[in-house]
């Protein structure tokens, strides 16, 4: 894949604010980098000096509990910024981050990012809104802990199409993942997961074409407030 030129990077939300000098600041010497499906992109407790940019794919964002159990914190796709934190307060990484799909990555230095940042209140502004973003998907997950299955999973597949499709196209076509992915995501044990999900399909909920799934019907979401 070719390199990110300036005017594409200035089309992601984050960056919408910088000039095209600042945008070709942060893209100096600059990586494409690709990543097939369960790699691991970054380790939790790794120190690291550089940032990734989704350009394409989806990816996870894991830790794993006291028990060994893995627990996914939040979803990746196209747009997104990851490993800006620990690039930023000099700390190990907080988590794995995983590739979900085949992913192209664009790899940045950190020190033009944390500068700017330093700089330009708006971009600040930008990553606070980015981070602010993600917390508010967690809480949501974590507040539906002791909710049903269905609607557990109705919410997982509702966030998978969000970042998948880079907006919030609810009934965009999802990647063809693992049900095991889709139970992780929701906190479910997969037999549920599997369960639940061929009852939405029965219901027409669901719709599945050459393994990939799509919400075809957002009604039962409205009913259960997971969305306006």
């Amino acid at each position: 894949m070719s390199a990110l030129t300036p005017e594409e990077l200035g089309s992601m939300p984050l960056f919408a604010c910088l000039p095209v000098e600042q945008l070709t600041l942060l893209l100096d010497r600059h990586r494409v980098i690709s990543h097939q499906l369960d790699q691991v992109i970054v380790m939790e407790q790794d120190w690291g000096e550089s940032l990734f940019l989704i350009r394409d794919g989806l990816a996870k964002v894991r830790t794993y509990t006291a028990d060994g159990d893995e627990v996914i914190m939040s979803l990746l796709g196209p747009g997104d910024v990851f490993g800006e934190m620990a690039a930023l307060d000099g700390a190990t990484r907080s988590a794995d981050v995983v590739a979900l799909t085949p992913l192209n990555l664009i790899k940045m230095r950190s020190a033009p990012f944390a500068s700017l940042l330093g700089q330009l209140a708006p971009f600040a502004l930008g990553l606070a809104r980015l981070e602010a973003s993600r917390l508010r998907d967690l809480n949501q997950r974590f507040a539906l802990q002791s909710a049903d299955a269905t609607t557990r999973v109705l919410d997982a597949l509702a966030y998978l199409a969000r970042k998948s499709s880079g907006g919030e196209d609810l009934q965009a076509e999802l990647p063809p993942l693992a049900q095991r992915e889709i139970a992780l995501l929701a906190g479910l044990a997969r037999e549920t997961a599997s369960r639940t999900l061929s009852k939405l399909r029965t219901r027409g909920t669901i719709s599945e074409q050459n393994g990939c799934l799509r919400l075809a019907d957002l009604m039962p979401l409205r009913k259960r407030d997971l969305i306006p």
